[in-house]
């Protein structure tokens, strides 16, 4: 059995998961029934574990907030010329445990044991830790 991956990515430009939602909703009729797509520039070389369970995680404002499940990867051609990666996401944005997380380019791996869990059901509207606090608590195991 292959263990999976995620995949961890900075969501430019939302300061809101809500503005991830609503961002994506104004964009479904270009993708297929379902899903989301995120297209960008690299393509895993982990692709084996990403689609073995793997999931998109949001992160909003220095803070790990979302996740959408990656259902498939698609390569894609730029108008450039330039071979893509489509992350292929399932529509569904899961809301997540704040964790915090400083700014990097393009897109890392994540170990699922370092990453945030879902929230319950019922707290999906709960307002994230400040970045600091939620820093702290990781530092000390404590997400």
């Amino acid at each position: 059995m292959v263990a999976y991956v995620n995949i961890l990515k900075l969501c430019v430009g939302a300061d809101s998961v809500e503005d991830l939602v609503d961002w994506q909703e104004s964009q479904r009729h270009r993708w297929p029934k379902g899903c989301a797509v995120h297209v960008t520039r690299m393509w895993p070389k982990r692709e084996a574990e990403v689609l073995a369970g793997g999931s998109l995680y949001w992160v909003i404002k220095g803070v790990i907030l979302a996740r959408q499940r990656i259902v498939g990867l698609e390569k894609i051609d730029g108008a450039d010329g330039v071979q893509r990666c489509a992350l292929v996401l399932d529509a569904e944005v899961i809301r997540t445990e704040g964790a915090a997380r400083r700014p990097f380019q393009g897109w890392r791996y994540l170990d699922p044991a370092e990453s945030p869990r879902d929230l319950p059901k019922g707290r999906e509207r709960e307002d994230a830790l400040p970045p600091e606090l939620a820093q702290a608590l990781a530092e000390i195991g404590l997400r």
